[in-house]
């Protein structure tokens, strides 16, 4: 494989992963954004792509991190899938919803199906969330570590931001972009720990 190629798709990805997402949440904030309409679905397909492109990032994170490093990225690309899941549902929903009442009712309608709640909406996102503070505990641990201690801390507080409210999705996606610069080769990277 090619590394200067993979090394330019994730400096790529590191940034616009977190600044479509931010803008997402900019969107979301904004008069309308929340109801059928051009800047919900604005709004989702950005947050669809920084999503995807996350892809990338998780696919850095954990190479080279040995079967524990495998096995929580694919943790989190299911995580990632499910996320991806969500977002194509509201995104179909946004599209042929006619008003605010019959968006309710589409959601009400799909999220009523058995598993899609937790696939969709609470535990299989969740598994993103858990698996990328995973991988960037051990890109920040021990040899070969490419990551500051402060990565996995910074994602971890725009990850609880967003729990707590969705209009902190900016703050936690510059919280994102910070922790994930230098695995795109921006600012100081760690030092590999001596063997």
């Amino acid at each position: 494989m090619d590394t200067s190629r993979c090394s330019s798709v994730t400096t790529f990805a590191v940034v616009a992963a977190p600044v479509l997402i931010a803008l997402y949440g900019g969107i979301r904030l904004l008069d309308g954004s929340r109801e059928p309409g051009p800047g919900w679905l604005v709004g989702h397909g950005l947050m669809l792509l920084g999503l995807l492109l996350f892809g990338p990032v998780l696919a850095a994170l954990g190479r080279g991190r040995g079967v524990w490093g495998r096995a929580v990225a694919g943790v989190a690309f299911a995580g990632l899938a499910a996320s991806l899941g969500q977002i194509g549902i509201d995104l179909y929903v946004g599209a042929v919803a006619v008003d605010k009442a019959d968006q309710h009712r589409l959601f009400d309608g799909i999220q009523s199906r058995p598993g899609v709640l937790p696939a969709f909406y609470s535990v299989g996102p969740l598994l993103f969330h858990v698996g990328l503070l995973a991988l960037l505990v051990l890109a920040a641990a021990g040899a070969g570590r490419v990551l500051r201690w402060w990565s996995p801390v910074l994602v971890l507080a725009g990850t609880v931001l967003t729990a707590a409210d969705l209009a902190f999705v900016p703050v936690a996606a510059g919280c994102y972009l910070v922790a994930l610069a230098p695995l795109g080769g921006f600012g100081a990277a760690a030092r590999p720990a001596a063997v």
